[in-house]
């Protein structure tokens, strides 16, 4: 490569038609490509595994939360309906918190507590929060929703 100098201002640069210093460069760059072809995919395999994992675990939270909710709805139902019936109020109120429950977590209520204290009739409901699918696999520590309701008649 020529280069071209002047005395005074020190200004280093090449002639016209001179080839540029980045062009080997360049080509070293594609065939760089060429053995890196295939990568993303690998990287991508690579990382899968990790996206599955964390859908099931915030499937898994989702669930967990939901059966928080569904424990205190049928907590609320039940201790309504103990609150409002005459005669058998236990009974009814766990009645009342089993049919306001989806059917896979009918199976997984642990118990119904139903009781009327000092003008209050107050309902606990636990229930277990489902593996993955709710129905097939529960896990052993219960969910518990709480609810009370003013004693009627």
């Amino acid at each position: 490569m020529a280069l071209t100098e002047t005395t005074d201002t020190e200004i280093r640069g090449r002639r016209y038609g001179d080839p540029s210093p980045a062009r080997g460069r360049m080509y070293g760059r594609l065939l760089g490509r060429k053995r890196d072809r295939g990568q993303t995919a690998i990287e991508f395999l690579g990382v899968t595994p990790l996206i599955i994992l964390l859908a099931v675990a915030l499937w898994q939270c989702a669930l967990i939360g939901y059966t928080f909710s569904l424990a205190g709805n049928a907590a609320d139902k039940a201790a309504h309906q103990g609150a409002i019936t005459e005669g058998l109020r236990g009974q009814e109120c766990r009645d009342a918190a089993k049919e306001h429950l989806p059917k896979a977590w009918r199976k997984s209520m642990k118990q119904t507590k139903c009781r009327s204290k000092s003008g209050m009739y107050t309902a606990e409901v636990k229930l277990q929060v489902p593996v993955l699918v709710p129905g097939v696999l529960n896990w052993k520590f219960p969910v518990t929703g709480n609810a009370a309701f003013p004693l009627e008649g």
